[in-house]
């Protein structure tokens, strides 16, 4: 699987090109910039990218730019944001098209070799890894307002929280130690409770939860 790296910090990118060689990535491209993360996305085509938010020349949001841009010329490009914070504007701006093969972490996640490489080959398959800390500002800020939010129990959140990470119903089981089948009822009450389709396929279903969680912003 090939991956083009975007990070202006040169121990954390040399980090990371380790990690992901180390668990059988092919590193495509190791970049510090925006306009040679732009060159290497439109000639490379990578199968993923893991992007820096704030890259040079401008340190603001060229790295998240670039990623945009990019998708928009070859739609469903999977691409993996990392932050040094939670921006929830960030998050909305990679979700915006409704595709899959996007995931926005935490660079704290990224010391963890498990959960990172996941979360690459989650978004790299076409999936959704939202940080949990986005997921938490989300519900946090339309549970004060949001009714059908209220109706949910606390172990309904838990799932929910699991589901908008972009877990499937198989590995929530297994992190809240209940069967499969128990999920399944509790997805199938939470789509009910928030007037959401309910979907099979992992992937539209961590998108229909995000975008009920980012409505009315």
């Amino acid at each position: 699987m090939r991956v083009v790296l975007a990070e202006d910090l040169f121990l954390l990118r040399d980090g990371l090109v380790r990690m992901l060689e180390a668990y059988d990535f092919e590193i495509a491209a190791a970049v510090e910039t925006g306009p040679e993360l732009e060159r290497a996305l439109a000639e490379l085509a990578p199968d993923v990218a893991v992007v820096d938010v704030r890259l040079p020349p401008t340190h603001t949001d060229e790295g998240l730019q670039c990623a945009l841009r990019a998708r928009r010329d070859r739609p469903g490009l999977p691409v993996l944001v990392l932050s040094q914070h939670v921006e929830q504007l960030y998050a909305r701006e990679l979700l915006a098209d409704g595709t899959g093969g996007v995931g926005y972490l935490l660079k704290d996640r990224v010391f963890d070799a498990e959960q990172f490489i996941d979360a690459v080959r989650r978004v790299a398959a076409g999936g959704t890894a939202m940080d949990p800390q986005v997921i938490q500002q989300l519900l946090s800020r339309r549970a004060a307002d949001d009714r059908p939010l209220g109706r949910l129990t606390p172990r309904e959140v838990e799932v929910l929280e699991l589901m908008a990470q972009g877990r499937s119903n198989a590995a929530i089981a297994g992190q809240l130690v209940v069967t499969e089948r128990a999920i399944a009822k509790h997805t199938s009450n939470i789509f009910a409770k928030l007037d959401l389709e309910v979907s099979d396929d992992d992937n539209r279903r961590v998108l229909a939860v995000l975008a009920y969680l980012d409505r009315g912003r």
